[in-house]
């Protein structure tokens, strides 16, 4: 089964959230992570999310299929936008359910801070001054 996915368009929390609903399912957590106007205090204007897909998309759900051995959840899944985001634009989802949430909420945190170090999503920050940049993906 498909667990972490790339889009190019925004998409809907509720219906993500709607697919892990399950009746073993006790708890649920969940992340987003949003495109804000600052880093490392500099203004940010926007940004634009690229991706290897391929090596992206298998890198991912190797980590989603990690979580799903690794804790008692129930199911887990993870959205990463690619292209141009701007300020305020949900950028990445990750949501998790479980009989218990102390795992819905271990499992969640170890699929985000997993897909920031490992999944090859790169940065380019556009500031407000004009200037821009790539950022390691651990920066993201």
């Amino acid at each position: 089964m498909k667990r972490f996915s790339l889009s190019e368009t925004p998409f809907d929390t509720a219906t993500l959230r709607a697919q892990l609903l399950d009746d073993r399912v006790g708890g649920y957590a969940s992340f987003e992570g949003w495109v804000r106007n600052h880093n490392e205090n500099r203004a940010v204007g926007g940004l634009r999310y690229e991706a290897y897909v391929a090596l992206a998309e298998a890198e991912g759900q190797r980590i989603l299929d990690e979580a799903m051995d690794r804790f008692a959840i129930v199911d887990a899944h993870c959205v990463h936008r690619i292209g141009d985001l701007a300020i305020g634009e949900l950028a990445v989802w990750v949501g998790v359910s479980a009989a218990h949430r102390d795992a819905a909420f271990a499992a969640c945190r170890y699929i985000i801070d997993e897909v920031k170090a490992r999944v090859p999503i790169w940065k380019h920050e556009q500031y407000a001054d004009g200037d821009a940049g790539w950022l390691h993906p651990d920066s993201r």
